[in-house]
């Protein structure tokens, strides 16, 4: 397979390009500086390093740099900084997923191309009736107020569930809603559900990174849990 990844300097990013070369996969990176990224990574014969800011790429480009990929993973995210949290780009994560995804069509491809993107379990799936508490409401409309990175996942979500939908001859997509995040090596037991269990916002359970990339990883390369999961938004805790 080929996969396009964007965000893969980041925490979980870095993690899903190496499961998907320890799989053996050809893999095409789209980071600002290719020091970011592993050594392992950066060195390995499977990846293509393509240095660019994927919101300066043209649609030109765009195209190029998804045609013939076999599956596109998102695991963009703003920095927990200020100027991360409220400077710009503020729509990073929904205008890569819908620059990315209209670039995919551009191309006709002769197959649909997965989108799997890394969202959050604070952010609730609107195609099922998952059960919101008052005071997780409450919290929600505070964050959509006080966090402009929330609204940008929840944007990106409703994104592939409005626009892509579950019809779309050339896209498929998954949307991976992890539980709180920590930093771990090594892949750990962890369980997927299709909707939260506990309310993700007041819940401290967690998750290690390099478990969501390897249950992306499992998405992108593994049929079966592709069709399982596919036009949903998988809880992973």
């Amino acid at each position: 397979m080929t996969i396009l990844v964007v965000g893969a300097s980041g925490a979980t990013g870095k993690h899903l390009v190496e499961h998907l070369l320890n799989r053996g996969h050809h893999v095409r990176v789209i980071v600002r500086s290719k020091e970011s990224i592993s050594e392992f990574a950066r060195n390995h014969e499977l990846i293509t390093l393509i240095e660019a800011s994927v919101l300066d790429l043209s649609d030109t480009e765009m195209a190029q740099h998804v045609l013939d990929c076999d599956a596109v993973a998102s695991c963009l995210g703003h920095n927990m900084t200020f100027k991360g949290m409220f400077g710009k780009p503020r729509r990073l994560v929904t205008d890569a997923a819908s620059r990315l995804c209209n670039a995919i069509k551009s191309n006709k491809p002769e197959k649909s191309c997965k989108y799997v993107l890394m969202n959050s379990s604070g952010n609730s799936n609107r195609d099922l009736n998952e059960p919101i508490s008052f005071s997780h409401r409450l919290a929600v409309g505070l964050l959509r107020m006080l966090l402009p990175p929330h609204v940008d996942n929840e944007k990106a979500s409703d994104y592939l569930r409005i626009n892509i939908g579950q019809n779309d001859k050339d896209i498929e997509w998954s949307a991976v809603r992890p539980v709180n995040l920590i930093n771990e090596e090594q892949v750990s037991e962890y369980k997927i559900y299709t909707s939260p269990i506990k309310s993700a916002i007041f819940d401290k359970s967690t998750t290690s990174r390099t478990n969501v990339a390897h249950f992306m990883a499992d998405l992108i390369t593994d049929d079966e849990v592709w069709t399982k999961w596919k036009g949903q938004m998988p809880v992973i805790s």
